[in-house]
């Protein structure tokens, strides 16, 4: 059961289903109460159990609004025909030689590009050491290939992530599959960089966890303002890294150490 609470009431829905990742909640059973009550904090949001019809939520968030249906199979006939419609719409014949074969081809890409949405990154942390080592790990310049999700066009670059054992330590290669598979679906930069911090620090249970992404955007570089070779830089800083100044500055200047 599920319900959200304001100053003036309590709304409470037997089930729901959250679509197209938007902030729209459809109640599934329309008969729902209302209960006057007084919350200080507004409107507040509570999840206590959540699941579509068929199978369980893949992975709950803070905002409802980026709540995500468990993963699917790639629906391949369905961007096909997306990719004919397209192709029509901006003034092409789908069925020239050239393009014949188009639809079937970036289909087969978007199912490689989004391959993130139907894996779970955590699992490559849960296989840890004991070790007493207790200074930075840290790996530098991971390159990877993500897809912008407001134009559908890449953002290419490296990350580098490090972090504080706290009494274990992983396999330095999985930081960099954590990083691959995290990239492999449509996002912005920063909600990137805040989920592989959140892994590493959630999995590792670590003292401190930093990460920094640096990437071009081809949505700025070869349309809109034009600009090849501007560098967007985010990170993400947690515990003792986000804590203390001279930590954070220590891992910075490891990061950018030539």
């Amino acid at each position: 059961m599920f319900g959200f609470q304001s100053r003036q009431r309590t709304v409470f829905f037997t089930s729901i289903v959250v679509k197209n990742n938007r902030d729209a909640i459809i109640a599934r059973d329309k008969k729902a109460f209302e209960q006057e009550i007084e919350h200080p904090e507004g409107v507040n949001v509570m999840l206590r159990a959540l699941q579509y019809p068929e199978t369980p939520l893949a992975r709950t968030t803070r905002d409802v609004g980026t709540q995500e249906e468990a993963p699917r199979e790639v629906d391949l006939e369905a961007i096909k025909g997306a990719v004919r419609t397209i192709l029509k719409a901006v003034g092409e014949d789908p069925d020239r030689p050239g393009l014949l074969d188009t639809p079937r081809r970036v289909a087969k890409m978007y199912a490689e590009m989004f391959s993130g949405l139907r894996s779970d990154p955590a699992r490559h942390l849960h296989v840890t050491f004991p070790e007493s080592y207790d200074e930075v790990v840290l790996v530098r310049d991971i390159p990877f290939t993500s897809m912008c999700e407001h134009h559908l066009l890449p953002f290419q670059g490296v990350a580098h992530v490090a972090y504080l054992p706290n009494g274990r330590v992983t396999g330095l290669s999985k930081l960099a599959r954590v990083v691959e598979e995290v990239a492999r679906r449509p996002q912005v930069q920063e909600r990137m960089t805040e989920t592989i911090a959140n892994l590493v620090e959630t999995e590792l249970q670590t003292a401190g966890v930093a990460v920094v992404i640096e990437a071009e955007h081809s949505c700025m570089s070869i349309r809109g303002v034009k600009k090849p070779g501007s560098a967007t830089v985010t990170s993400a800083m947690r515990g003792v890294f986000r804590e203390n100044p001279a930590s954070r500055a220590e891992i910075m200047s490891l990061i950018h150490k030539s």
